[in-house]
């Protein structure tokens, strides 16, 4: 499952025919193998009369697209996974998939016709209009019904005008929405003639950077990295209180700097460490809960941090590198706010640890699975160094696949080579390096189809004027005030991601509110890129749709609005983090090392006392004086004067050392 997949986790889902599930394996694998070919810079026109890897703007983008679409349209039928084809299905569903090799092809074999006309041939645009609908059923299949009727919305509006296909809707929009209309024509050579519309930037980035690390990730899940993160997240916490939750943070951190994906970590992790937080004493609802909100840092975790980052590094035109290295404190600051709040439910609850004869050793472990670390030292070695993420991510996968073919190699000939032994390893690495490819594939649909939508997207804004628009609504509506601005930008996100996944929420709102944030507030460019970043998370572990919530949920089977209420609870960082940002901005800009260094020690000083004012809990039960107290203290932590930052860091500590004080002279009952 990806992070993306709508499709409930207990849902029955009907098996396809094997010769279907062949069909989809070999498309996977091609779209693997050209896509590898393209990150590794693969050259073709040396033994072939034309180039296969070309990565021209027009070229690669609809070959992408269009790999994808036929993926989409078999993995997913026409009327739901749990529902055999039969007949009309697969007349509906071939004709799409002959529609998605015709995005792929059309615009490659036509690309000098279509660059060189003054005005679009009308070939070019009913190509375009069919190009359009396919991504948007593409999108109602893999991404959601939500995200189709969003970006169907923003089609209406640009055919709301005077001049557009459908003048009347402009009666029903306020003054300052309305704008001259568009035609068909005109939507449609937006959409995918251009730059700003289905082939733009999203997609671009899909086909390039978050594709080949989707791919290392699956490699990876292949050769049983999860696994030995799991277990190392076992054997370093497993004994302390409240063990297998604080287990799941640690492994959500692990997984989330290789996957990028909230649902994938909760399935992937959730699946070892939900049964054994119920068997510990967690309530099954604070289980999925726990599990939701620490695999939703995976997404903000470096260096991978999901699509999201590397669609900042192209929009902001900062090295990928330095996006990874501002994150680093930010994403230990979330994991160090889920890990106390873990570890104050487990005092209250008065839970113990396992035992030590239930954990993996950690020497054992290691010993298994060290050879796991080299692929992501490589990969920040590779980033460090300045090499394109997408030759970063070409690489990683060759070390990944390197560093598992030595370890086979290892144990083979520790055992004693033979040839029977050898041809086995031959034929299960053959099979582990296919399967690795098709599921790269298959979990890159719909991250792909997500971002060819907020190209939709993206393309109305951009030509109706939109984002402008929004910005001025949104400058009104705060009067000035950046506190006010930055809560418009929370409830957007929440409205957004009902319907949309995290990638697309973050592009959508980044386009309407981004500028008003820089132009009109003064934050810097980085930094409100950052902040909608992570208030674009929130979709994950805020109801009433919270995607990781819901599987979560399905794991530790509880109630998805209870599970998704525990890990908004949990997952509250998401908030209080960014506005750190915003007003202490040496955080992520840097400055003189005493400032960064108050910075960084306030930071944690806030998240603490946050902690213990949500729960009334850190040593022990908190009067209601003290936690009255710590209030205008965290507010005061976040004041741009250093005299109310140092009163409320103080009183923060103070309450935090009477509370200690009080637990060493309560009688023990």
């Amino acid at each position: 499952m990806t992070a993306d997949d709508t499709t409930p986790l207990n849902a029955p889902i009907t098996p396809q025919h094997w010769l279907i599930l062949r069909v989809i394996a070999l498309v996977g694998i091609a779209l693997s193998i050209y896509q590898l070919g393209v990150a590794g810079g693969f050259q073709t026109s040396a033994f072939l009369p034309f180039e296969v890897f070309d990565t021209g703007l027009f070229n690669l983008r609809p070959k992408h697209l269009g790999f994808v679409l036929v993926l989409c349209f078999l993995i997913y039928p026409a009327f739901g996974r749990n529902r055999a084809r039969g007949v009309l299905g697969w007349a509906i569903d071939g004709t799409l998939i002959a529609g998605g090799i015709l995005t792929g092809l059309w615009v490659p074999m036509n690309i000098d016709v279509i660059a060189n006309s003054v005005f679009p041939r009308s070939i070019d645009i009913t190509v375009g209009i069919i190009t359009t609908l396919l991504v948007l059923e593409a999108a109602r299949r893999a991404v959601g019904l939500s995200m189709t009727l969003i970006a169907t919305f923003f089609i209406a509006y640009a055919f709301a005008g005077r001049r557009g296909e459908l003048p009347w809707l402009a009666d029903w929009m306020p003054g300052i929405m309305n704008h001259r209309g568009y035609g068909m024509d005109r939507v449609a050579r937006q959409l995918t003639l251009g730059a700003e519309g289905i082939f733009g930037v999203p997609l671009g980035i899909a086909a390039t950077y978050i594709f080949v690390f989707v791919l290392f990730g699956a490699v990876l899940e292949v050769t049983g990295a999860g696994k030995f993160f799991i277990d190392i997240a076992y054997a370093t916490t497993g004994r302390q209180r409240g063990g297998p939750a604080k287990a799941a943070i640690v492994a959500s951190a692990g997984m989330g700097s290789i996957s990028g994906s909230a649902i994938a970590n909760v399935v992937t992790t959730g699946a070892f460490t939900i049964p054994l937080m119920k068997k510990l004493g967690y309530r099954p609802a604070q289980a999925g809960g726990i599990e939701a909100a620490a695999s939703t840092g995976g997404q903000i975790m470096p260096p991978l941090m999901g699509a999201g980052a590397f669609l900042m590094s192209e929009y902001t035109n900062t090295p990928y590198v330095h996006i990874v290295l501002v994150s680093i404190f930010p994403a230990f600051l979330y994991f160090g706010a889920v890990y106390l709040l873990v570890h104050i439910a487990a005092v209250k609850q008065n839970m113990q640890g396992m035992s030590a004869s239930e954990l993996p050793k950690t020497r054992e472990v290691m010993a298994e699975g060290w050879h796991f670390l080299f692929p992501l030292v490589a990969l920040v070695a590779f980033l460090m160094i300045g090499y394109s993420p997408m030759r970063v991510g070409f690489y990683a996968i060759l070390s990944i696949v390197a560093a598992a073919a030595v370890r086979a190699f290892w144990d083979l000939f520790a055992s004693g080579p033979g040839l029977s032994g050898m041809k086995a390893l031959l034929i299960s690495g053959t099979k582990q390096g296919l399967a690795a490819l098709e599921l790269g594939a298959r979990n890159a649909v719909s991250v792909s189809i997500a971002c060819a939508v907020a190209g939709i997207i993206v393309g109305m804004v951009t030509l109706t004027g939109l984002g402008l628009k929004f910005s001025a609504m949104m400058l009104a509506l705060s009067d000035g005030n950046l506190l006010i601005a930055l809560v418009l930008v929370i409830i957007a996100s929440l409205i957004l991601g009902m319907g949309l996944p995290v990638t697309a929420s973050y592009i959508v709102l980044i386009i309407l509110v981004g500028p008003a944030l820089t132009a009109e507030f003064g934050v810097p460019l980085l930094i409100a890129h950052l902040v909608v970043f992570w208030y674009s998370q929130d979709s994950n572990v805020t109801p009433p749709v919270a995607l990781a919530g819901f599987a979560g949920a399905a794991i530790a089977g509880a109630k998805p609005l209870e599970t998704s209420l525990q890990a908004w609870k949990f997952a509250k960082g998401l908030y209080l983090i960014p506005l750190f940002m915003v007003y202490n901005q040496e955080i992520i800009l840097g400055g003189p090392l005493p400032i960064v260094l108050w910075t960084g020690f306030i930071a944690i000083v806030a998240l603490i006392g946050f902690a213990v004012l949500l729960e009334g809990f850190l040593y022990t039960y908190m009067p209601l004086w003290q936690r009255a107290i710590l209030l205008p203290a965290v507010v005061g932590v976040f004041w741009p004067d250093i005299r109310i930052e140092a009163l409320g860091v103080v009183a923060i500590l103070g309450v935090l050392a009477l509370n200690r004080m009080a637990a060493r002279n309560a009688v023990p009952a």
